[in-house]
């Protein structure tokens, strides 16, 4: 309610309306005191509601729809849920639309309408990007409300021209640039060309400004080209055929060939006939003769037209030749004298005539010749064009494979030689020479005479077959010979009684001679042959046949039939027959213990070709007698064949394991079964890991059993052994036995052992091991002090490890003290055989103890090589140094062996047949052992330096360069200086004077006090080095381990020099990872050149701030680099340096001489320059980072 009641305004406020506040209200007013009842007034609300946006059915939510240009579509719009109903409009590209039809339906809820319109477009080209609009409106709204798509209309293009051809003609071998274009569309168009409906560019490119598609074509003419139709298709999407344009390409070609068809050889007085055509042109041409320098005009012109337009002209001629025009040219020329084109085509004439005369060149007539013999015959022939063609004939008949013939000029000759054979007796060889004249053929004729042997030998029998004891007869025929043969009968070598029967006049002009033989058949006959050998005594010669005796008999089994078989078990055995019988169809037996073997369903037994028995899959149990019964039709006979089965071997026995005690005789018995049993089928060998050959004492074979016996066993010997058997049948027999040596238990013992070390402080853990080595099982007790610990205790646990023969004891002590527990522990191992007893130290940590047992290893002319044993490390890591003196030096000489923890090490760069003076001691944190073997010397001279090439060689006899001599400038620098000199001669005069003044004092310093700082660089060193007990330090020594003073100071290799090698070498860079100097890591101020240095000082550390040598333990691997620094200072001693594995190379022999090392290089001390060091004192220096203070006798210099 909203008004003023005191006005009596009563007014109806309704918020938020809604489709339900569509309804009549009515306000009615009470009686009153001037009133007589109820007053009351309607009013209408009417609700509405303002229309959505509306739907394009069709395409709703497409904000672009693609049609067709000139097809009808419909679209359909709906508007739902208004009131009142909506009115709906339809605008194409800003133009409304009529013919609308409009429906008004109810709506989801009454008094709501729903209102959907239809109306039919028809789009064109220009709708193409406009939209398609659908406005609704009602009271609700004052602007419709509207939807719709842009229209993309595909429309097709216009047709297509080709531009470029605007000539009526074109040549041949040009080339036509012609460009297509097509207008318009939606989308644009596709173009393609195709020549004669065969498509030769589909490529095109589109012009978006002129809404033009375009492709060019560039057309290569050719004369096939003439009368090609050259089309261009438009086409796109919606086109319902391509759109054309062709055009016809006229050519201008000439004939690309003239020819002549025809043979122009012919016979003389004979009409030649040639054709002369050319290849099509356009326009045609014409053609003519000429037959040397004469025109022939017996011609006929022909011209044919061509598919592609083209004119092909043919001309044929017609002429009688004469032997004089024979070799004439003919030539056949094409012309068009319009268009000045000439093309001829020309062939030789060649005029055919016989030849004149033939003669054959041949041997004596009457001479003999034997069978075999080569004869030559020459056949000769002249005149005639072409020269006569020779052919051979023997008997009428052509000779073949006979050598070419030679032609010289007019004259030609081919020789015919013979390998003579029977049938060339009296035959008649003719030799015709032809050409192609094809006129009849001269010949000539000649005769030869030929002796042979007999062509053949025959031999016909009175019967095919003979039985045992029967007699045969035997004819023999030859066939024809000149002279007569004389007939021989033989019988495996053996000569026959025979008869003569005569002879007869056979073919080539020899005769045939007969004989006859009698034989009295055995069964030893059978396959026999018997030989007729007819033999000429004046050719030396003979032929033979020979007749195989077939006699019949009953089986006879042969003399080496064999008697016994040997066959393997498992495999197949087959029983061999040796058996002979005539006829061979033979019936076989096989009978074993009176059992037929072969019958149906017999598995093992198969009977072989020949009659053999063979049995598959062997077993023992088939060994024994096989009788075998064979028969034919003559008879039978029967004999027994022994089969023996043999088998691979396997060991019966072999007792596992076999124990002994040590120091007695071990015994392995090995058992085997076996056929057969072979001398030496025993072999034993041994399976440790180590090669161990044993002796053939050792292995004993008597029979099927072997032994390996091992007298006076060692611990050694335990382990596995292996029985092999080997008789020949795989697979041998093989199997492992162990030999186990009992022991009383052994403990592994050593200084080194014998002590361990720990704090003591109560907060660390102890930890004693003791390893004994002991067959049958150790056990373990310990005693401290010799009282027995209890091992319940909660400060001490024992832990036992057996493996194998090695049992470990480790003892544990928990928070381990000295007042409790540095005492002596007594580790005892036993078992059944006895026991050990090994005592463990437990202390303090403390300084390593000496070494002992230093000995020499090996010793060259320039290298000792040390061994030694270590000692007990304090509990603490530690290291080896050598120390060695000889009588000429100075003093003592030290190197720190490498890797720190190795006992062999190698001093090399010694001199030959020098004694040399040797001790060894270990250092750990803690400080410094004494010598090995209490302060011990080892006394070694080097062997005589053998006559090699390999000899170190002198420096080169040059003049010495002075140690105070300035260094040489280099040639660049002069020439530097020499040109800014030139500019600033005075100005710079006093300054060069200075510089110089100053480089000569400056040099002079540094040659007369080695080892001193110049003035202003910090503090000197005004002591020796010390070393333990203040022996004086050789200076050479530092360099073993110490890195340049000016290399990087972030380097985690040290440098070593080879001075043992007369070449010059690189520098080589060990990784420090094993790398642990005596010192903690000192401040060292690296000394930088200064004015006057040379051409190297490049490459040193400009920085004067100290560094620290760190120890670096990543384990890099080593690496060989280049010449990054120049050599070290030169020194009284020669450098002791490493090499790679890890041996000191030190060369004393230099002496004092500080131009040694660089001499031995190739290079003389005057190319580097000396650099100064300077080392600041590190004996107050500790280093921050360890919590306790180093021992002053490890303090100074390093080495």
């Amino acid at each position: 309610m909203a008004g003023d009641e005191g006005k009596g305004e009563f007014n109806l406020q309704i918020e938020r309306v809604t489709l339900e506040d569509d309804s009549p209200y009515e306000c009615q007013v009470g009686q009153s005191e001037s009133s007589i009842g109820i007053i009351s007034h309607t009013v209408w609300v009417t609700v509405l509601i303002p229309p959505g946006k509306p739907v394009i059915e069709e395409h709703s939510g497409v904000s672009e729809v693609e049609w067709v240009a000139g097809v009808e579509y419909t679209v359909s719009c709906s508007v739902t849920d208004t009131k009142p109903a909506s009115e709906l409009k339809f605008t194409k590209s800003s133009n409304e639309l009529s013919g609308v039809e409009v429906n008004v339906l109810p709506g989801s809820q009454e008094k709501l309408q729903n209102t959907r319109a239809v109306v039919r477009v028809t789009p064109q080209s220009w709708d193409n990007g406009n939209r398609m609009v659908c406005l609704a409106m009602n009271e609700a709204v004052s602007q419709p409300v509207e939807t719709g798509f842009t229209m993309r209309v595909l429309f097709p293009p216009q047709p297509p021209r080709i531009e470029g051809y605007d000539r009526p003609e074109v040549k041949a071998g040009e080339t036509l640039s012609l460009e297509c274009k097509s207008i318009g569309g939606n989308p644009l168009a596709t173009l393609q060309w195709s020549k004669n409906d065969e498509v030769i560019s589909t490529s095109w490119d589109t012009v978006s400004l002129t809404n033009t598609a375009r492709s060019p074509l560039s057309l290569h003419i050719q004369p096939e080209d003439n009368m090609a139709r050259l089309t261009c298709e438009a086409v796109n999407q919606v086109t319902p055929v391509p759109l054309q344009h062709t055009i016809t390409l006229r050519v201008v070609f000439l004939p690309s060939e003239v020819k002549i068809l025809g043979s122009s050889s012919i016979a003389e007085k004979k009409q030649l006939s040639l054709s002369c055509f050319t290849a099509a042109s356009n326009p045609p041409v014409q053609i003519r003769w000429w037959l040397g320098f004469r025109e022939l005009t017996t011609t006929e012109v022909t011209i044919t037209e061509m598919s592609n337009g083209g004119r092909v002209t043919m001309s044929n001629l017609t002429h009688t030749v004469s032997r004089e025009e024979n070799g004439l040219q003919l030539t056949c020329e094409a012309f068009n004298e319009a268009i000045r084109f000439t093309k001829s085509e020309s062939v030789l004439l060649r005029v055919l005539y016989p030849p004149q005369k033939v003669w054959i060149e041949s041997p004596p007539e009457g001479k003999q010749f034997k069978a075999g013999t080569e004869v030559k015959l020459t056949c000769f022939s002249s005149g005639g064009n072409p020269t006569g063609s020779l052919t051979w004939y023997k008997d009428n008949k052509s000779v073949r494979y006979v050598p070419s013939a030679i032609v010289s000029g007019m004259m030609a000759s081919r020789q015919l030689i013979i390998t003579t054979q029977p049938d060339d007796n009296l035959a008649t060889y003719r030799c015709n020479a032809t050409n192609e004249a094809k006129a009849p053929p001269l010949t000539a004729t000649t005769k030869l005479h030929v002796q042979f042997p007999p062509m053949n030998v025959k031999i016909s029998a009175s019967a095919k077959q003979v039985k045992r004891g029967q007699s045969l007869t035997l004819t023999c025929t030859t066939g024809s010979s000149n002279p007569v043969a004389n007939i021989s009968w033989f019988k495996n070598g053996e000569r026959l009684r025979g008869f003569d029967l005569g002879k007869k006049k056979a073919e080539h002009g020899g005769e045939s001679t007969m004989g006859r033989v009698y034989i009295k058949a055995v069964s030893s006959d059978n396959g026999k042959r018997v030989t007729c050998q007819a033999y000429s005594a004046v050719l030396t010669q003979g032929v033979n046949t020979f007749y195989r005796l077939d006699v019949l008999y009953p089986p006879e089994f042969s003399p080496d039939q064999q008697r016994v078989v040997q066959a393997v078990e498992h495999d197949a055995a087959r029983l061999p027959l040796r058996v002979s019988a005539n006829p061979d169809n033979i019936s076989y037996t096989w009978t074993y213990h009176g059992e037929n073997l072969i019958k149906e369903g017999a598995l093992r037994h198969h009977l072989k070709d020949g009659g053999e028995l063979e049995i598959w899959n062997l077993t023992r149990t088939d060994a024994g007698d096989y009788k075998i019964l064979c028969k034919n039709t003559e008879g039978e006979n029967e004999t027994l064949i022994k089969l023996d089965v043999q088998y691979s071997p396997s060991i019966k026995s072999l007792q596992d394991p076999t124990e002994v005690d040590l120091g007695d005789t071990a015994e392995i018995v090995c058992t085997a079964d076996a056929n057969p049993v072979t001398p030496g089928m025993f072999r034993w060998g041994w399976l440790g890991e180590e090669e161990r050959e044993l002796t053939a004492d050792q292995q004993v074979a008597e029979g099927a059993t072997g032994k390996l016996v091992i007298t006076e066993t060692k611990r050694s010997d335990a382990g596995l052994y292996e029985c092999t058997v080997d008789n020949g049948i795989a697979p041998p027999a093989k199997q492992a036995v162990r030999l186990v040596v009992r022991f009383k238990p052994e403990l592994q013992k050593g200084v080194h052992l014998s002590k361990v070390a720990t704090s003591g402080d109560g907060s660390k853990t102890a930890t004693l091991s003791c390893k004994a080595e002991g067959i049958p099982k150790v056990e373990y007790s310990w005693a401290k002090n010799g009282v027995g610990l209890d091992l319940n205790h909660p400060r001490y646990s024992e832990d036992t490890v057996h493996e194998g023969a090695l049992h470990t004891s480790t003892l544990t002590i928990i928070n381990a003290s000295a007042a409790l527990d540095y005492a002596i522990f007594t580790c005892t191992a036993r078992n059944k055989l006895g026991l050990d007893v090994f005592h463990i130290q437990l202390v303090s940590t403390s300084r390593p103890d000496p070494p002992t047992g230093l000995q020499v290893a090996s010793v060259t002319h320039n290298s000792v090589t040390l061994q030694w044993t270590a000692g007990f490390d304090g509990g603490l890591e530690q290291k080896f140094r050598v120390r060695y003196h000889w009588e000429e030096a100075a003093s003592f000489m030290y190197v720190d062996v490498f890797p720190p923890q190795a006992t062999t090490f190698t001093i090399t760069g010694l001199n030959a047949e020098t004694p040399y003076n040797f001790s060894v001691n270990a250092l750990n944190l803690l400080g410094e052992s004494d010598y090995a073997d209490g302060n011990a010397v080892l006394t070694v001279t080097t062997r005589e330096k053998p006559e090699k090439d390999d000899k170190i060689p002198s420096p080169p006899e040059t003049a010495e360069t002075s140690p105070t001599e300035g260094p040489v400038l280099p040639l660049y620098l002069i020439v530097v200086l020499a040109v800014v000199g030139g500019v600033l001669l005075i100005l710079n005069s006093a300054l060069v004077a200075c510089l110089v003044k100053k480089w000569r004092t400056h040099h002079s310093d540094a040659a007369g006090s080695e080892g001193k700082k110049g003035e202003g660089e910090g503090s000197s060193l005004t002591k020796p080095n010390e070393y333990g007990g203040g022996e004086l330090l050789n200076k050479a020594a530092r360099q073993t381990l110490l890195i340049d003073s000016c290399s990087e100071l972030s380097s985690s290799v040290y440098e070593s020099y080879e001075g043992d090698s007369a070449s010059e070498r690189g520098h080589y860079y060990y990784p420090a990872s094993d790398f642990r100097p005596s010192l903690y890591p000192h401040q060292e101020a690296p000394e930088c050149l200064s004015e006057g240095t040379s051409s190297f000082a490049g490459h040193w550390d400009q920085r004067r701030d100290a560094h620290e040598y760190e120890q670096v333990r990543d384990a890099s691997l080593y690496e060989e680099v280049g010449r990054p620094y120049p050599p070290p200072p030169s020194s009284g001693y020669y450098h002791s340096v490493l090499d790679r594995q890890g041996r000191a190379l030190l060369d004393p022999r230099q002496g004092s001489d500080p131009t040694g090392a660089y001499q031995r290089r190739g290079r003389g001390q005057s190319e580097y320059e000396d650099p100064m060091r300077v080392y600041d004192s590190v004996a107050e220096y500790t280093p921050s980072w360890r919590d306790y203070e180093t021992p002053s006798e490890m303090r100074g210099e390093l080495v």
